[in-house]
């Protein structure tokens, strides 16, 4: 039998592992879409992908999964993306989707972009800032939603 000998390079880096592993495995569980997802979701995806948000209002609704914070998100996605938007209403969703996971990214980026189209670079700023601390390591909402903000004041 071999006696492994710890020296301190090796107590460091399994030190850092440890630490680090929960962060990997929450950065892998806040992917989307996942198999376990319901299908409710899946159809929702489905049809915001092909940009049919009217469907996708009416097969949220259909299931109408107040409490769940990717339900709010995507009710409020797809109010502000069909024609004519209805940004009222689309802000009460991402608000009701913050409400229930302060942290959550999709959320995040798209009330930050929902803040710019009604001409708020300092509430989409400050939302810019949660993005980065929900994000840890940075995530592609984060650098979104940066793009969308430097897009909007080269417009000013």
């Amino acid at each position: 039998m071999q006696v492994v000998k710890w020296n301190y390079a090796s107590k460091l880096l399994a030190s850092i592992l440890l630490v680090t592993a929960p962060w990997v495995v929450s950065l892998a569980a806040d992917s989307a879409p996942t198999k376990s997802d319901p299908a409710w979701l899946t159809d929702a995806r489905a049809s915001i992908k092909s940009n049919n948000y009217e469907q996708a209002l009416k097969q949220l609704q259909l299931v109408n999964e107040v409490n769940s914070a990717d339900w709010n998100n995507l009710m409020g996605y797809s109010l502000r993306k069909k024609q004519p938007p209805d940004l009222v209403l689309s802000e009460k969703y991402y608000l009701a989707a913050l409400k229930i996971d302060p942290s959550h990214r999709s959320a995040l980026e798209y009330y930050g972009e929902l803040l710019l189209m009604k001409k708020d670079l300092p509430g989409a700023e400050a939302i810019l800032v949660r993005l980065d601390k929900a994000c840890r390591f940075g995530c592609e909402e984060y650098g979104d939603l940066k793009a969308s903000i430097a897009k909007y004041q080269g417009k000013k």
